[in-house]
């Protein structure tokens, strides 16, 4: 029977259903997908888009993308690996044993971290994919996960994916930026099985302490709470790299992701990490190992490079976002923000004139004045509503043009 007599047989409405909803047959969307918004910058970059189609030329100060390149050698380890014939076959799920080196002798070289790179250290396609990974490893329907506030949103996303459910710790400025564990302590933790913690913290750029890293782990060992510290910042604009298994006894109760994404200028190779004790890598290889088959092993090798390269490598790449960072510096004094001089990473945390009503306001006004694109803060969370961020991933040239078109636009 041809698609015209099936339609013919069908009521008006029925025919309206079926074009409003194509998958109602089958269901519709997933359940677990509702309250989970598109991210934001996917929406914004669409409008930009526009902007630019009709003549805008809008300069994106709002993601941080590294738009420097990987160190030459890196490159070069990639297309020399990549021409070998016996290296495009699927890989082990726990990766390259040369890479898992690699990230143990980065570790300690920089973090004074023992790790045992055949137990304690899983690749991952990014690090970001590893926070999905935790989640479905161990939260249940209506377990509950500790979230920043203001935090990477990819934290709440992956909670609510997984069937948890998520509660916000606040983290104020007046605190810089630390949680409040005293007031943790007075609400009920009986369902909380993770927290999420991110120092160098993005948004903000408070960097690592190591008296409040070791706050955060007697807090979890005292609660039965597993630790998710997320640290890709740690190398940029920052002397002291930390990471939170330096604490004695982090193993216990903590699993660390990090990244090349940032440190080495590989964001687009997708190369990160998952580091902790043996039980907790086993464990979310059981579902990690469902879901990929490996990394490219020329990609992993690669990172093996990138990961001996000496403070050479990290001077460089910083004393460019230095420059960048005078910059922004200048141009949020134009716009009238507050900012501290002393956060770290790859972007600056600015709190936005009292005249305004919130970040999005004063985001809004330099797009569409100046043709500027920074970052509400609020987008990272309602503790973030005051606030902007802006992003050291683009040239000082492109810096000083976006200055000139903010004070043409006063």
């Amino acid at each position: 029977m041809s698609d015209k007599s099936n339609i013919s047989n069908l009521t008006k409405s029925e025919v309206s259903a079926k074009a409003e909803s194509p998958l109602r047959g089958a269901g519709g969307l997933s359940s677990r997908l509702e309250g989970i918004g598109e991210y934001y910058f996917s929406q914004k970059l669409r409008e930009i888009d526009e902007l630019n189609k009709s003549g805008k030329n809008i300069i994106n100060l709002g993601i941080g993308s590294p738009d420097l390149p990987p160190h030459p050698e890196v490159i070069k380890a990639l297309q020399e690996e990549a021409a070998k014939p016996n290296v495009h076959s699927y890989q082990s799920y726990k990766g390259s044993p040369v890479f898992r080196k690699a990230v143990a002798e980065w570790y300690k070289q920089w973090y004074d971290v023992e790790l045992k790179p055949d137990i304690e250290i899983l690749p991952l396609i990014g690090s970001k994919e590893g926070i999905m990974h935790i989640c479905m490893t161990y939260l249940n329907t209506g377990d509950e996960a500790l979230v920043p506030n203001p935090g990477y949103p990819t934290y709440t996303s992956a909670v609510k994916l997984a069937g948890g459910k998520c509660v916000q710790y606040e983290l104020l400025e007046e605190n810089n930026y630390y949680p409040d564990f005293d007031s943790l302590e007075k609400t009920d933790l009986s369902r909380v099985k993770l927290i999420f913690v991110n120092y160098p913290q993005m948004p903000t750029g408070q960097p690592a302490d190591k008296n409040q890293y070791e706050k955060i782990v007697r807090f979890a060992k005292k609660n039965n709470i597993l630790i998710i510290h997320d640290n890709p910042y740690s190398f940029i604009l920052n002397d002291n790299p930390m990471s939170l298994l330096s604490v004695d006894g982090a193993k216990d109760c903590v699993i660390e992701l990090n990244s090349l994404s940032k440190s080495h200028n590989m964001a687009g190779w997708r190369v990160g990490m998952l580091c902790g004790a043996k039980e907790r890598i086993d464990e979310v290889l059981k579902f990690k190992s469902n879901m990929d088959s490996g990394m490219f092993l020329p990609v992993q090798l690669a990172a093996a490079k990138a990961l001996s390269l000496g403070k050479d490598w990290y001077d460089s790449v910083n004393a460019v976002y230095r420059k960048r960072r005078e910059k922004v510096f200048e141009l949020l004094n134009l716009l009238n923000c507050n900012y501290s001089k002393e956060q770290v990473g790859m972007f600056v945390w600015a709190s936005v004139p009292s005249d305004y009503a919130d970040g999005y306001k004063l985001s809004d006004e330099v797009l569409y004045s100046s043709n500027v694109f920074i970052t509400p803060g609020g987008i990272f969370g309602s503790a973030g509503e005051k606030y902007v961020r802006v992003s050291l991933c683009s040239t000082e040239e492109k810096f000083e043009e976006a200055i000139q078109r903010i004070k043409k636009a006063k």
